[in-house]
């Protein structure tokens, strides 16, 4: 029997998804929770196999979770179960050694099989995602350039910019001007749509 843990904080979906997973005769679902936090405290205590972690939730990512199960060195072997096919996500899901990182639109067969085939030792990345990390081009920016660009991402103005990342304003037109530069664009609506087009935000 491979135990699961499910952790999606759309009540819906996770509902749903875990009722199909214990459907099959050699999968049991532990647990749900709807909070990274309370996932990781469950996922600390139970020790399923398998922990099937959407990306964003409150009070802890995903992400967070992946980190801490690898961290921790358990023994469950972690899905990311996810709408967001961004670089980024991905790379981060990489460091932390998931064993799997699906998108939600995977048929419910595909998905059942990809549970199996990693509890038995394989790795499974979207293909989607692959191709993106094989075409994106390298991001040229610092961690700090793409912080500001993050947050010129809806629209900020460079005092807007400059007060969530306690920056002066000057500070943020540099930075700015940097990203401009290594970019090849002119305005920040060009830095953004080519960073949206690499998947780096």
């Amino acid at each position: 029997m491979i135990t699961i843990y499910l952790a999606e904080d759309q009540s819906l979906l996770a509902s749903a998804l875990a009722q199909l997973l214990d459907l099959e005769d050699d999968l049991h679902v532990l647990g749900t929770a709807a909070d990274g936090q309370q996932a990781w405290l469950d996922i600390s205590r139970e020790i399923p196999d398998i922990a099937i972690l959407d990306i964003e939730m409150p009070k802890a990512t995903g992400l967070d979770v992946a980190d801490w199960i690898h961290h921790a060195g358990l023994k469950t072997k972690v899905i990311i179960l996810t709408t967001f096919a961004q670089q980024a996500y991905f790379e981060r899901a990489i460091n932390a050694q998931v064993n799997g990182y699906l998108l939600k639109d995977l048929p419910s067969d595909d998905l059942v099989a990809d549970i199996r085939r990693i509890q038995g030792g394989a790795t499974i990345y979207s293909p989607e995602l692959v191709q993106n990390m094989v075409t994106a081009s390298k991001n040229p920016l610092t961690e700090r350039e793409m912080d500001v660009l993050k947050a010129a991402v809806d629209g900020a103005s460079t005092k807007e910019i400059a007060k969530t990342l306690y920056l002066s304003e000057g500070t943020v037109r540099n930075y700015l001007s940097a990203i401009f530069s290594k970019l090849a664009v002119h305005n920040r609506l060009e830095a953004v749509h080519f960073a949206q087009k690499n998947k780096w935000v």
